[in-house]
């Protein structure tokens, strides 16, 4: 499971666990049922406090994005499906609207912007 974590976003890491753990189930690369790591894991992965990965487990559990199993770990739970194209969408939006935040603090035009994401498009497809 690849998390990564910005400690420059501003956005508390926790959130940023269970955002891109949704992100991930959404998008169908953690299947239905798929264990998760352990906290200890996937802490020492990240390089986080266990505490930090506990909280936005119990976050995504609370939400019924995964269920505990005692004594068998951490599942993407069952009722789980990949997002309707709204709510992904919505995702995305939440992105985009961080983005252009970021581009109007360093006096960017939407053009630059636009530019800046064709270029990173053709570099990532060339990386494939």
């Amino acid at each position: 499971m690849q998390i990564h974590i910005s400690t420059s976003s501003g956005i508390p890491i926790y959130l940023q666990i269970v955002k891109q753990v949704k992100l991930l189930v959404a998008s169908g690369r953690l299947p239905v049922t798929t264990q998760l790591p352990p906290v200890r894991k996937l802490a020492q992965d990240i390089l986080v406090n266990p505490n930090t990965v506990a909280r936005a487990y119990k976050q995504l559990e609370m939400e019924k994005v995964i269920s505990s199993r005692r004594g068998a770990g951490v599942f993407v739970a069952d009722a789980v499906s990949p997002l309707a194209k709204s709510e992904q969408q919505a995702i995305m939006i939440e992105h985009i609207d961080g983005l252009l935040a970021e581009a109007a603090q360093m006096d960017m035009s939407i053009d630059e912007v636009i530019a800046l994401i064709h270029t990173q498009n053709k570099n990532q497809q060339r990386r494939r």
